[in-house]
């Protein structure tokens, strides 16, 4: 294949040397022990944190599936990429909590909040759910491009991103994986932004392309007739996937962990809140560009997952390209590398330190690396059933979510708001929920084999967004009620954990770790996607 010119794979060779050289720097730099491995000795500012959490969350899924999406359905899934507001909730709700808590892992906190089993069950959950969404995702979605930009045969591109990836993320750990994330952040940002420059120019403007789009694409709140994405559904769902996502879950809390105080925590994550308004315009906007210029003629486009890649190919000039091609590598390989150490942290910690309290640091960090290799396998071995649950890779990524992650947010947000909540009703949450959510997956996967009018197809083919919002509430209801009906948990032991039993020593050094200056900068986020939300309704629209 021609596309990739010489300038082009200069730049690519370049950017490669440069992760290379962080990473080697890293290597060298990391010791030997869990707290480095892990948590990068718990040191790290706040612009490395926010860049790396950004870097953690925009992978390959983001380029391939959120502009195919785009192409495909229009505007409304930016629903989940207007986020900003539950990264400022991590910051300002749960930071604290964590942070005082000293844990390794988001199940190792629900273990000081509760007890082992919930830790246990939280482990084994968050590794299934990297499993059947990051892993897999991350890989199919690398792979698709190394074949659209370099010919490269799809198992042959899997495996090379599978090496190239783990060699730097094994031996250096979080240390390797956050510097190397910061800089990749900031190549992916910027080749995303010079395609959606040409690609604007390409169509006449922002006017012409909201001139030449359908109603329909530029509405971000569908009818409640919609089959897909009714507003009343992506309103309420897509929050509950982001508190468990963005709050809960280990690949990006545990960037959160690694700051050396609160205060640089915090503000990571409103940094990272600034970052992630950008995916919005970079990776969305450019699926509806495709769209455009395949529609008039310009451009082809076979599958709505390759708009992004497609439209380098039409658009950008040669070496430019290799811009975006280390843009490319950059978000598939930062993604992936987040994926394989949160991985290795769980497995380690939450259950193999649990069975062997007694193992070396040595050891950890050595299982660590297995656990990593194991879990990608398997990540590849489920790609051939991603296309059963949905065809498109983002709506894939997004249904899936929307069937695990409510009992845990659910069991999070009512952990540190919710004094009464015990173990038994957490668990009791947990276990239900889950194997609702699992019945769910499992039945929508082989619903062409249920009779239509059967009760199991009708379970199979509810709108996974209400679905969503109904195994929230059921959560709840369990929890809550279990809760009701057995002892209340002891203050002591859940001290620190909740708002209610908080130290006012512990209060005052949280309130002293920020100031004006951030409660001003979240609300500048809060009034943007508020804006966002307008300018792309009906109402909108039309005015």
């Amino acid at each position: 294949m021609n596309f990739l010119g010489t300038i082009d794979w200069i730049f690519v060779i370049l950017y490669m040397a440069v992760i290379a050289a962080v990473s080697i720097w890293s290597i060298r730099k990391s010791k030997e022990s869990a707290s480095d491995y892990f948590l990068a000795n718990r040191n790290l500012g706040w612009f490395v944190i926010g860049a790396s959490i950004l870097a953690s969350n925009v992978g390959s899924e983001h380029i391939v599936g959120l502009a195919g999406s785009a192409a495909k359905s229009g505007v409304v899934l930016g629903h989940y990429e207007l986020h900003s507001y539950i990264v400022l909730i991590l910051g300002w709700v749960f930071v604290p909590f964590y942070m005082r808590s000293m844990v390794y892992t988001m199940p190792e906190f629900l273990e000081r909040r509760f007890n082992p089993q919930a830790r246990r069950l939280l482990s084994v959950i968050q590794l299934l759910s990297y499993v059947i969404t990051k892993a897999s995702v991350t890989i199919f979605a690398g792979a698709l491009v190394f074949n659209q930009f370099m010919g490269v045969d799809f198992w042959t591109g899997a495996i090379i991103l599978v090496v190239v990836t783990g060699v730097y993320t094994v031996f250096g750990g979080l240390h390797a994986v956050m510097y190397t994330e910061a800089i990749q952040a900031i190549v992916l940002l910027a080749g995303s932004l010079v395609l959606l420059v040409f690609g604007l120019k390409e169509v006449g403007g922002w006017d012409q392309l909201m001139a030449a789009l359908p109603q329909d694409k530029l509405n971000m709140f569908p009818s409640l007739n919609d089959p897909e994405y009714p507003w009343l559904g992506i309103l309420f769902a897509s929050p509950i996937v982001g508190i468990w996502y963005w709050c809960t879950d280990q690949h990006i809390v545990q960037r959160c962990l690694a700051a050396r105080n609160e205060k640089e925590a915090r503000r990571g994550t409103i940094f990272a809140a600034y970052l992630k308004l950008l995916p919005f315009f970079i990776f969305l906007i450019p699926g509806l560009i495709a769209y455009v210029l395949h529609s008039q003629g310009k451009l082809v486009l076979d599958d709505n997952n390759a708009a992004f890649p497609a439209l380098v190919k039409t658009l950008m000039p040669v070496g430019l390209r290799g811009l975006l091609a280390g843009g490319l590598l950059a978000a598939l390989m930062s993604s992936l590398a987040s994926v394989y150490n949160a991985c290795s942290t769980l497995y380690t910690m939450d259950i193999y330190k649990k069975q062997y309290p007694e193992a070396s640091e040595k050891q950890l960090v050595k299982v660590g690396r297995i656990a990593t290799v194991v879990v990608v396998l398997l990540g590849m071995a489920w790609i051939p059933l991603m296309g059963r649950i949905s065809n498109g890779l983002y709506d894939y990524l997004q249904s899936v979510q929307s069937y695990l992650a409510p009992p845990i947010a659910a069991v999070f947000l009512f952990g540190v708001f919710f004094k009464r909540l015990n173990a038994q009703g957490a668990y009791a949450a947990m276990v239900t929920g889950f194997i609702v959510g699992v019945v769910k997956l499992t039945l929508q996967m082989f619903k062409d084999q249920l009779e239509v009018n059967g009760l199991l197809y009708q379970f199979a083919t509810i709108n996974f967004l209400y679905f969503c919002i109904y195994l929230f509430l059921f959560s709840i209801v369990i929890m809550v009620g279990v809760s009701l009906l057995t002892p209340k948990p002891n203050d002591v032991q859940i001290q620190g954990l909740t708002f209610a039993t908080t130290v006012n020593e512990d209060k005052v050094a949280s309130r002293a770790s920020w100031n004006y200056k951030e409660v001003l900068l979240s609300i500048v986020v809060l009034l943007i996607i508020a804006g966002i939300f307008m300018y792309f309704s009906s109402w909108g629209i039309a005015g």
